[in-house]
């Protein structure tokens, strides 16, 4: 019954193949992968067929081996056929190495037949070994190719792979239960051909323009197939090993399987550990394997992630060394800046040691410094063991440089035409010597530290010039209140002789020294560097009426000064700022009107805001004087004026949440207006409630 069962479903997978075969031979584009496609589709038929009539014989062995052989060829032709035909060569050694298995595998199926039955035992369980081995490379293979594929080209591909992946998921189960000795590995081998049935409709609706698929491999796809061969490569000698323990019969072999397996578990157990060891492997894999050392893309998108980190305690010096030392996997490193003719030390990284000896004072970088402005890359045991190049050796390091063993590469940071930075790298555990691969990629890595760091202190001087440009602006409003001040001490001084004896006007000239001495210090108070800025004051409710009526005092000694309009009412401000508002506008006013001419100051209010206007009856000014001069700082039309008043008078109004407007004609005079929002009514006293 089983051998029926076994007959049948292979022939229905024969026939199934072989039909998917006819069907795609119509019409269909010549070219490599198509060519190997209709092989495999030609192998898997004569596969099944001969599973099903001669089970066991070593032709039924041998086609199935082919079958492999064919399809691992068309997944290689297909990772090889990129848009710009690279192909990486340690995706080519994994193809190799399935291959090589599919070699063994023929090897000892050609040999079991005419060994001995104790080595036709141990033979035979190699060859099941070898076919769980080839499954599982070629699953990874397939997962890798897929995996890796371009977007636009995974639709092609995923009937096709899918179909190979059912294959070959039923070999690993199949074989990997045959090398345990179990009974379900038997009746699992009577439906082999029930799967290549369930296969054959993935590979009759795959597309013929098979040009659509463009699979890219990552080299992070091909060191996951190089981890994933080399883990199954492990597992499956320390198997053969283990098999031919179990069952060989000569001694020598025993002897030699004893040893090979104690040398691998030696060797698994001392090399894993070594940082040494993992970067010499790193270094071979990328030298041997790649036609780059480097993944440019990964590179950079590390480095400028380095540079860009922000919410740490690490410096953007620190992490631009940091940024390198990832490049060439180095310890540590120092950077080095100009500093006011000197060089000293910016930044470092891991750098736990104390400083080479000259280089906490820089010495001899000032010779070397004009040196590396052109971004050649110091390589420092070059010059120590005589291989530099010419060109390195026109470079005169410091001694120190060279005295060091730690110190290893040195990468100028060249911004412009000039260098801006020099990066020490110490040397790691497995020191090489750089090729042409590195230069580029740190001379390129230099040019980006370096405009990060010129961008860093051009930052820090532009947040200088802000504070000095605060500091020049508040002085420039203190200069124009000093200026008033000096206005009205002259007018004291200049009355003084014709009213000296007048009680009442001596009370009123010590009361205005007194307010003239009293706004000096709070002058002197706001140019503090710990002052708040101009109109940055709390806010809080201001009554208009004694604030305009103390506005208006002075002025109103020599010209008439009208304050009209409801003036009992609280505006949110700070009654400083607007008071030095008010009367920066009624000095305007004033000096803009004839003698004769009054100068209004009106009050009105709507329901959410209150307005001060400020009018004159002088000459006026034109749409094209307001909008380019009025409000721009030092452009005055006065012979000794500064040219502020109406620009610090804007400035600490919009401060406080308010707007200045301005309307004015030649020959009408001019209005300004302050808004201000109401300040909120305070909430009403709840009436005390009587206890009875």
């Amino acid at each position: 019954m089983d051998s029926l069962l076994a007959f049948w479903s292979h022939a229905l997978g024969a026939v199934a193949m072989a039909t998917v075969l006819l069907w795609q031979l119509r019409g269909w584009a010549v070219g490599p992968a198509q060519k190997l496609l209709l092989g495999g589709l030609l192998t898997t038929a004569a596969s099944a067929w001969l599973g099903g009539v001669m089970a066991g014989s070593m032709l039924a062995d041998h086609s199935e081996t082919a079958r492999n052989l064919v399809w691992v060829a068309m997944l290689y032709a297909l990772s090889s056929t990129g848009e710009d035909g690279a192909r990486q060569r340690g995706v080519g050694l994994v193809y190799g190495a399935v291959a090589l298995v599919l070699g063994a595998q023929a090897l000892v199926d050609s040999l079991a037949p005419f060994a001995r039955p104790g080595d036709r035992q141990a033979l035979e369980a190699t060859g099941t070994i070898l076919r769980t081995i080839t499954a599982a490379g070629a699953l990874v293979l397939v997962h890798n190719l897929y995996g890796q594929a371009a977007a636009a080209s995974r639709g092609p591909m995923r009937l096709p792979m899918l179909g190979l992946a059912l294959l070959w998921a039923f070999d690993l189960n199949l074989y990997t239960l045959q090398a345990l000795g179990l009974g379900l590995g038997t009746t699992l081998g009577d439906l082999k051909g029930v799967v290549v049935v369930l296969a054959a409709p993935c590979f009759a609706l795959t597309r013929a323009d098979s040009a659509a698929w463009r699979p890219r491999l990552s080299r992070a796809a091909t060191f996951q197939s190089l981890s994933l061969l080399a883990i199954c490569s492990y597992f499956a000698v320390m198997a053969l090993l283990a098999a031919a323990l179990r069952v060989g019969t000569f001694d020598w072999l025993r002897g030699l399987a004893t040893l090979g397996l104690a040398g691998m578990t030696v060797a698994l157990a001392v090399l894993l550990p070594s940082r040494r060891a993992r970067s010499w492997a790193r270094v071979k894999i990328a030298k041997h394997f790649f036609e780059h050392r480097y993944d440019y893309r990964a590179e950079w998108l590390r480095f400028a992630a380095t540079l860009g980190v922000d919410g740490t305690n690490d410096p953007l010096s620190g992490r631009i060394v940091r940024a390198f030392a990832d490049i060439l996997e180095a310890p540590a490193g120092l950077l080095f800046v100009p500093d006011e003719g000197r060089f000293v030390v910016n930044g470092s990284w891991q750098w736990a040691d104390r400083l080479p000896a000259g280089a906490v004072a820089g010495e001899g970088l000032d010779a070397l410094w004009p040196a590396i402005g052109d971004g050649h890359i110091l390589e420092f045991d070059g010059h120590r063991h005589g291989w530099a190049s010419s060109e390195q050796r026109k470079v005169a390091l410091p001694a120190w440089l060279l005295d060091d063993p730690a110190l290893w590469v040195g990468v100028p940071l060249v911004h412009g035409d000039r260098a801006v930075g020099l990066v020490l790298l110490a040397a790691p555990e497995l020191r090489r010597a750089l090729d042409w691969e590195d230069f580029d990629l740190l001379r390129t890595a230099g040019r980006q530290a370096a405009a990060s760091l010129a961008e860093a202190a051009g930052q820090q001087r532009l947040s200088d010039a802000r504070r000095f440009d605060e500091f020049n602006r508040r002085f420039a409003f203190i200069l124009h209140d000093v200026k008033n001040l000096v206005s009205q001490l002259t007018l004291i001084a200049r009355n003084a002789e014709r009213h000296a004896d007048n009680p009442e006007w001596r009370a009123d000239m010590v009361a205005t020294l007194k307010s003239s001495v009293g706004k000096m210090n709070d002058l002197l108070a706001r140019l503090a560097p710990a002052a708040t800025p101009q109109g940055r004051a709390p806010l809080g409710p201001v009554e208009l009426r004694p604030l305009l009526a103390g506005c208006i005092a002075a002025p109103r000694a020599h010209h008439d000064v009208r304050l009209l309009g409801d003036g009992g009412i609280d505006v949110l401000a700070d009654s400083h700022s607007l008071e030095q508002a008010i009367r920066h506008l009624l000095a305007n006013a004033v000096d803009a009107s004839p003698a004769g001419e009054p100068v209004s100051v009106r009050v009105s209010h709507t329901d959410c805001d209150a307005r001060i206007e400020v009018s004159d009856q002088g000459v006026g000014m034109d749409a094209e004087f307001i909008a380019t001069r009025l409000f721009t700082p030092f452009a005055s039309t006065k012979q000794d004026g500064f040219g502020i008043g109406a620009f610090e008078a804007r400035t600490l109004v919009q401060a406080m949440g308010g707007r200045l407007t301005v309307e004015s004609r030649p020959g009408a005079g001019t209005r300004f207006t302050i808004t201000l929002p109401l300040s909120p009514a305070p909430p009403a006293e709840m009436p005390e409630r009587l206890i009875a």
